[in-house]
């Protein structure tokens, strides 16, 4: 399926990758620098990097799987995203940044307290680790058809290299190898996109091959999908991506007018390359791809219909250079959860349990260790994934989204909007949204056998086996936000008035904006901005190279085409950090 050419891409790749973390390891001298980039780094650096963070493998495995079997719904899922990121950019993205916090953690505590902060905490930590085992599994189930090589392999290979990356590097490395991870993925994106677009014969063969279901938005002809679950989507993005848990990714800027900028960035990421995504698997639909067939180790084999179109309209070279833009994918996610659960660690369990005194040396001692270990913990999860034969990556991450994402993250939205509301409220609320959701997914199984078979109520419990994330993110969030709201009511007048008046400190701080000069921040760090483009333009000229391969004229021109788009943006960030 790949050629040597592409394999000297792929190992050029990982050598650039491991590299990063080393060059931009001396930007890393304290903790705040170490976990956040010492609040300095440009927004479109971190826009660049909430995109890359919000995305992964999964894209081009459980998504694309989706799109081949139900068409343009998959979209909703982009879309929604976006949306989440308009609401970022509209006030939250600012909100997050004026916290004033290192970590998000600390931003957890001062609203809400430090008992939330180690109840968040320490459910923080695992939700990590699983989601980012998820990751690595999804990257490992697209890579292991590409390579020809085992699962448990590839999870091997692949976590490593990001865990030795993330803790050499830091917060820096992983922004700067995000952003340039996102000019590697958009332009291999688009040549792979518009090549299955001629493939199938552009527009008209779209939509005279594909079944008209594939176009409804919706799938209301399917059995898991509807319209219900385009509204459980946007609940489960909006909560998700808005809560107060989620600041870590706008407290690496300046300040809140950074953040708005670095948010509305990633909205147009999201919303305006979702399309691009998914026309491969939507030509290997129109073409009638046996992919049982091509992938039959492959739980489901839908989830190779990227890779299927890939290989066959991508030149030599070229295919690695698609590997490695799905690989920077998944690694992206993976390391911004690495480093931030290492942060959480540091600043939340070892430092105020453990070492109260530790000197920033010591915290960013603290914070390699625990990258590692956490990183070791991620793989074995991934591993574990692997043996479980009948769940594919997309059923897999949205079910364990609605079961402890979305109760997770309902308290600590809600919180930015509602002063008036007693501590306990968040951590009960996490608990009776995580408790309703395990309802809801056992009741089928435990209450099926107990109503009578044609009854309406067994006709519900099916319904609710059939449409899980439906009825788990539907049913979490409506209860979740009950209990939080009427706690409020009946509980928030009864707080005591000094604790009444550091809810009003934070709710100050976060809404008064970050004053550069009075509060001693220090100007975008213009020496990192030339450090990227440096490795942009290193990057380009390598991919350059790759148009000496014996291919046609058309794939030498798609080669350029990549190489140029790095290149170019390289050159213009090396002027613009000299500018400054």
């Amino acid at each position: 399926m790949i050629t040597i050419f592409d394999y000297i891409v792929i190992a050029a790749f990982f050598a650039f990758l491991l590299g990063s973390g080393w060059y931009f390891r001396r930007f890393s001298k304290d903790s705040s620098q170490y976990f956040r980039g010492g609040g300095r780094m440009a927004w479109w650096l971190v826009g660049c990097s909430a995109f890359m963070s919000a995305f992964s493998a999964w894209t081009f495995t459980g998504a694309a799987g989706q799109a081949y079997e139900h068409g343009l719904v998959v979209l909703t899922i982009y879309w929604a995203g976006a949306l989440a990121f308009l609401v970022n950019a509209g006030c939250t993205a600012a909100w997050f940044r004026q916290t004033r916090v290192i970590t998000s953690m600390e931003a957890i505590r001062a609203r809400l307290g430090p008992a939330n902060e180690q109840f968040y905490t320490w459910l923080a930590l695992p939700i990590g680790i699983i989601v980012a085992g998820i990751w690595l599994y999804g990257l490992s189930v697209f890579c292991a058809p590409v390579f020809g090589f085992n699962l448990q392999a590839m999870i091997l290979i692949c976590g490593i290299a990001v865990v030795l990356m993330t803790a050499s590097g830091g917060q820096w490395a992983i922004v700067a190898t995000d952003f340039m991870q996102a000019l590697m993925l958009i332009p291999i994106a688009i040549v792979a996109a518009v090549a299955a677009w001629f493939s199938v014969g552009g527009w008209s063969g779209l939509r005279e091959t594909l079944p008209a279901t594939h176009w409804d938005l919706s799938a209301s002809a399917s059995v898991s999908f509807g319209k219900l679950w385009v509204v459980a989507v946007l609940l489960e993005k909006f909560f998700v991506q808005n809560a107060l848990h989620g600041a870590g990714r706008y407290l690496n800027v300046r300040d809140g007018r950074e953040a708005k900028k670095a948010a509305l960035l990633a909205t147009l990421l999201f919303g305006g390359a979702s399309f691009l995504w998914f026309l491969p698997p939507l030509a290997a639909r129109a073409q009638g791809l046996d992919l049982a067939a091509l992938f039959p180790g492959l739980t489901k084999p839908s989830e190779a219909a990227y890779v299927a179109v890939a290989s066959r309209v991508l030149p030599a070279g070229l295919m690695g250079l698609m590997i490695t833009g799905i690989i920077a994918a998944t690694l992206s996610s993976m390391d911004a959860g690495l480093n931030r659960n290492a942060g959480i660690f540091v600043r939340s369990v070892y430092m105020p349990l453990l070492r109260p005194r530790a000197g920033d040396r010591e915290q960013v001692l603290a914070g390699r260790i625990a990258t590692l270990a956490f990183g070791a913990i991620v793989i074995l999860t991934a591993l574990l994934y692997s043996t479980w034969k009948d769940l594919g990556v997309f059923d897999l991450m949205f079910g364990f989204s609605a079961l402890m994402g979305i109760p997770y993250a309902v308290a600590a939205t809600w919180c930015l909007f509602i002063k008036r509301v007693p501590d306990w409220a968040a951590w009960s609320t996490v608990l009776v949204g995580m408790g309703v959701g395990a309802a809801i997914s056992g009741a089928p199984r435990l209450l099926g056998g107990l109503v009578t078979e044609g009854s309406a109520w067994a006709g519900r419990l099916a319904w609710m086996g059939d449409h899980h994330f439906i009825s788990v993110t539907l049913g979490g969030v409506a209860v979740s936000s009950l209990w939080f709201f009427g706690v409020a009511k009946l509980f928030g007048p009864r707080i005591r008035p000094e604790r009444m008046a550091e809810i009003e400190n934070f709710f100050s701080t976060m809404r008064r904006p970050v004053e550069a000069a009075a509060e001693s921040v220090e100007q975008v760090n213009t020496r990192g901005t030339q450090g990227i483009g440096r490795l942009c333009l290193l990057y380009g000229g390598f991919i350059m190279l790759l148009a000496l391969i014996p291919n046609g004229l058309v794939g030498r021109l798609e080669i350029l085409f990549c190489a140029l788009f790095i290149a170019g943006i390289g050159f213009a960030l090396t002027r613009v950090g000299r500018a400054r």
